[in-house]
């Protein structure tokens, strides 16, 4: 096999991270042979799967002095001009932008105001490589490319992981998320920045785009919000009353008889809306106020005196007035009977209670 005098690599992709010369097998390599690096990259050298060297941009001239392991390796004998099998790993050293990262499953949640909540949340980071032969030795292994396709997905697992840990130690609900977005992003790139290091890999930036609950409940935070923007309930209700009622007609198509029934039937919705509402926000107000705890020195309500079933005749069992003396329907007296003693004897009594005597 004929020897390799110049070794470069070119990206003509910009998304290769890591280029293994050759792609496959050993290649072989003189010494004296020429080693081209380019300003954004870095080259790691191995020989039997060892790393000899990094080398930094420029031309380098490949001699024993520059790689000393080599003259304990090769053949002194041959003059050092033995060709010897080699790999070397070319380093993308740029920082590689815009870089996705999001939750490919809802994040359980628990939130103080909705209590449970799914959240998704995606954004984007900056990094490069920062330690070249821990980065190959730990992540690239004997792959010939690797590029940041594979970087994302791999790392989004990390991301993902210091998200959910982030948010249930800073955040009580996602109501108050806006003022912690800032704080979210500053630890959040803090954990992940050391899972980076441990593999020779920088984060320089990282962002947060957006955490958000699903669309249901997004709706009903939107309403709430639209609740307290209205601000005065029942003047709120009249004035959305009135524009129903003046808009009817001009739905209804004009006037004549067809006009005037379509303002009656205005009239009538308006005015059972408007009832139907404020008898909506009565008994809600007095849930409310059933449910309050009673201020400070103030008098507890009285007692209502109990609500007993209504009298009936005992002759007709039809239902009486309360402190009637005379049944209306068929005329009976409602006094209670009495014994000789002036005992009170009960409805249907066959002896007297206190005397004993038959009745």
């Amino acid at each position: 096999m004929e020897a390799i005098n110049v070794v470069e690599w070119r990206d003509v992709t910009g998304q290769e991270i890591v280029h293994r010369w050759p792609e496959e097998g050993p290649g072989d390599i003189t010494l004296g042979s020429q080693l081209v690096v380019r300003e954004s990259q870095a080259a790691v050298f191995y020989r039997d799967g060892q790393a000899l060297d990094v080398f930094g941009s420029g031309r380098h001239t490949l001699t024993a002095l520059n790689l000393p392991l080599v003259q304990s390796i090769i053949n002194v004998p041959f003059g050092g001009n033995t060709p010897f099998q080699t790999e070397v790993y070319f380093v993308n050293m740029r920082v590689f932008t815009d870089l996705k990262w999001g939750t490919p499953e809802p994040i359980i949640y628990r939130d103080k105001e909705l209590d449970f909540v799914r959240l998704r949340s995606f954004g984007a980071y900056t990094m490069r490589v920062a330690d070249p032969q821990l980065f190959v030795n730990m992540v690239v292994g004997t792959e010939h490319v690797y590029t940041q396709d594979q970087v994302q997905e791999w790392l989004r697992n990390f991301i993902v992981t210091r998200l959910t840990s982030t948010l249930g130690q800073t955040l009580d609900s996602i109501l108050d998320l806006a003022e912690h977005y800032n704080d979210l992003g500053v630890a959040i790139k803090a954990r992940v920045g050391e899972d980076f290091t441990r593999y020779g890999l920088e984060l320089i930036d990282f962002l947060i785009a957006a955490i958000t609950p699903p669309e249901e409940v997004a709706e009903m935070i939107d309403q709430r919000a639209s609740m307290r923007g209205v601000g005065d309930m029942r003047q709120f209700l009249q004035f959305r009353t009135a524009q129903a009622i003046g808009d009817m007609p001009q739905s209804e198509g004009g006037g004549g008889a067809g006009g005037t029934a379509a303002i009656g039937a205005g009239l009538g919705a308006g005015v059972a809306m408007g009832g139907a509402m404020m008898e909506a926000m009565r008994d809600a107000s007095r849930s409310d106020e059933q449910q309050a705890p009673p201020a400070a020195g103030a008098q507890p309500p009285a007692p209502q005196p109990a609500v007993g079933p209504q009298p009936t005749c005992p002759s007709c069992h039809q239902p009486v007035p309360g402190g009637a003396r005379f049944c209306p329907n068929c005329g009976a007296s409602l006094a209670p009977a009495q014994c000789e003693c002036g005992e009170a004897l009960p409805a249907g009594a066959k002896f007297c209670p206190g005397c004993g005597k038959q009745v």
